[in-house]
């Protein structure tokens, strides 16, 4: 497909005066559709709905990418979504109960409308939990609300773990429990609500002090790696708490678990995502709004954006 085609894409995305303009992905995705002579439509995951004539329909304000500023054009208008070429999800986490539903509704438009990513496969993959599909690449983990057997698991991987609450995104609620330390048992009763909920606890991975890397997959290959540094005396990488990136590369290890886990993300329909590395361990698999294409820009010299629009026109025409 040619610039010239002209798609119709919807972003159903958090209100476009809330994103930073210089480091959001979902920015770049626009950015690109834009120059690539396609019209940009915005919608909020609440504004998903359905209708007895239209099928799947949103609640769509077209977009003006200036070079400076991105604008709305026009009132909202009720669309149905068949009509258009393409559906982005890039709600940022967390996954609650709008999303759910929207994915739900969103089912209406397999076999008519392309959705990225599938909405069948964001509601199986729970960021922290989906990597358990591939569990063979991981640190050792246990995922459980029992806080006894979490303070056995951390003494069993030589007395420091990883806890996450399971549905956390940014780096919040990340903590190193440590055997003795005086706040262990407050950290793993706070995590999971004194034992009301999950939490997953991980094997800590020493490696964490020399950066967590961020692998960026299109269809199961990859785009390209960044890895995000921790700030001294923290535990996260995550750019939002303020790691910083560098440029970097796959090994060859992380390049082998990426075509050992691309059938199963291809299958999910999970096509643009985010895998994080920590010693050539996988310890996430992010989906519903993977980051980190601005930076990996950055180091590349090119507007690795682009080949995600290119992506989507080829499987539209297809």
């Amino acid at each position: 497909m040619s610039k010239q085609d002209g798609m119709r894409l919807v972003f159903v995305m958090d209100p476009i005066e809330r994103v930073d303009r210089k480091k959001d992905t979902t920015v770049g995705f626009l950015e690109s559709a834009a120059a690539r002579g396609h019209v940009c439509e915005h919608a909020l995951i609440h504004e998903i709905g359905y209708d007895a004539e239209l099928g799947a329909v949103a609640q769509l304000r077209r977009l003006d990418i200036g070079a400076d500023a991105i604008a709305y054009i026009g009132p909202r208008e009720t669309v149905a979504l068949s009509k258009v070429d393409a559906v982005f999800i890039r709600t940022d986490p967390p996954f609650d109960a709008p999303y759910h539903h929207a994915t739900l509704l969103l089912e209406k438009l397999r076999g008519q409308t392309l959705v990225v990513n599938d909405p069948r496969g964001l509601r199986e993959a729970n960021e922290k939990l989906y990597a358990l599909h591939f569990e063979r690449h991981c640190p050792k983990m246990v995922v459980t609300n029992d806080r006894s057997r979490i303070h056995a698991f951390v003494e069993e991987v030589g007395g420091r773990a990883v806890i996450k609450p399971i549905d956390g995104a940014g780096g919040h609620g990340v903590m190193k429990v440590v055997s003795g330390e005086a706040n262990a048992r407050a950290i793993v009763d706070m995590l999971t609500d004194e034992g009301k909920c999950l939490a997953i606890v991980q094997a800590y991975l020493p490696e964490v002090t020399e950066g967590d890397k961020r692998v960026l997959l299109l269809d199961g290959a990859p785009l390209g790696a960044i890895l995000r540094v921790p700030q001294a005396g923290d535990l996260r990488a995550n750019i939002h708490v303020g790691g910083r990136c560098e440029p970097t590369e796959l090994t060859q290890k992380e390049r082998a678990i990426v075509a050992d886990m691309a059938p199963r993300l291809r299958q999910d329909g999970l096509y643009f995502v985010g895998l994080d590395f920590i010693g050539e361990r996988l310890t996430e698999v992010n989906v519903t709004s993977p980051t980190g294409i601005r930076e990996l820009s950055e180091f590349t010299g090119k507007r690795e954006s682009d080949r995600v629009i290119e992506w989507v026109e080829a499987k539209v025409a297809s």
